[in-house]
């Protein structure tokens, strides 16, 4: 009894003062088709295309001019939300953040566009990845911004 006393008493304690426990959560690693992100909420017209993107490999005329490489990692809430939903709105976040940043440089292009989620390179001309959480999710992306032709 006075066992049961205590662990309630110091439960009690924890929940007034406000501190947390750690919790055991999830981090699944999914690779999912950018086609689809691509027309998920919006994206054809948040994305105005006036930046083109090229992911990994993929064949793009000579740069005029290379202004640098640069990396977003862009978190959502995955309330309510399935894996592909949350993992999709991560992954239009991390596009806008890329197109804003092609504008800011002088861009109009972003080449070798690929997946550095926790810091591991996935490089496809159709997939990117997303790490997915219990309650957030995760996308990051790198690309080089350039001035094409």
């Amino acid at each position: 009894m006075k066992s049961t006393r205590s662990v309630a008493l110091v439960l009690a304690t924890i929940a007034i003062c406000g501190i947390s426990l750690p919790a055991v959560g999830r981090d699944t690693v999914l690779n999912l088709p950018i086609e689809d992100a691509a027309k998920a909420n919006q994206a054809g017209t948040r994305l105005d295309g006036t930046v083109k993107f090229f992911w990994g490999d993929q064949s793009h005329p000579a740069p005029e001019k290379t202004l640098g490489t640069y990396t977003t990692n862009k978190k959502t809430n995955f309330f309510n939300k399935s894996d592909k939903e949350g993992c999709e709105w991560a992954w239009l976040s991390a596009m806008l953040t890329l197109q804003e940043r092609a504008k800011k440089e002088g861009g109009n292009a972003v080449i070798d566009v690929h997946s550095v989620y926790r810091n591991n390179d996935f490089s496809s001309q159709t997939e990117y990845e997303c790490g997915a959480g219990s309650v957030v999710g995760g996308v990051a992306l790198r690309g080089t911004v350039v001035k094409l032709p």
